[in-house]
């Protein structure tokens, strides 16, 4: 396994487990703001002082992070107000090896459906067992190598 391997997992490994982590957690319907502020016992008044904001600010900035449209700084802000930290994460839905392996295994199909439309020209078509061994192999080759247009849609 080579560097750039060993570094790859090393990412993977850590987006997976803040995935591990994470998985669960939902937005409290009130959103973090407010629930934090209210199981403190706090008004919106009180962190708007502390803040040195109005109350009427807090409450704008409660609803902004309900419909996605506040900053993190100001989420920091509010939260270091509290008393809380701001946690931050980009989390996959799925584990990041088995995103990879769906991307690789359609690439892969992509790669060899696109190989055999050329070889029907010349009457040279894959059968079925061919193509779905053409298809693992690319995909195990496409997991291993990652190239640098693994992502691109247009390849």
């Amino acid at each position: 396994m080579g560097i750039k391997n060993i570094i790859s997992k090393q990412y993977q490994d850590k987006v997976n487990m803040a995935a591990a982590k994470m998985q669960g957690l939902q937005i409290p319907p009130e959103g973090w703001l407010c629930t934090a502020r209210k199981a403190l016992g706090m008004s919106a008044a009180q962190l708007g002082r502390r803040l040195g904001v109005t109350r009427a600010h807090v409450s704008n900035t409660e609803k902004q992070e309900l419909n996605g449209r506040v900053t993190l700084k100001t989420l920091e802000g509010m939260a270091e107000a509290l008393g809380c930290r701001l946690v931050y994460a980009v989390v996959p839905e799925k584990d990041i090896e088995e995103i990879l392996a769906v991307r690789a295994k359609n690439k892969a199909f992509k790669m060899v459906e696109e190989a055999n439309k050329h070889m029907a020209l010349e009457e040279q078509v894959l059968s079925k067992e061919q193509i779905a061994f053409e298809v693992k192999r690319l995909e195990k080759e496409l997991l291993k190598e990652m190239p640098s247009n693994f992502w691109n849609d247009e390849d």
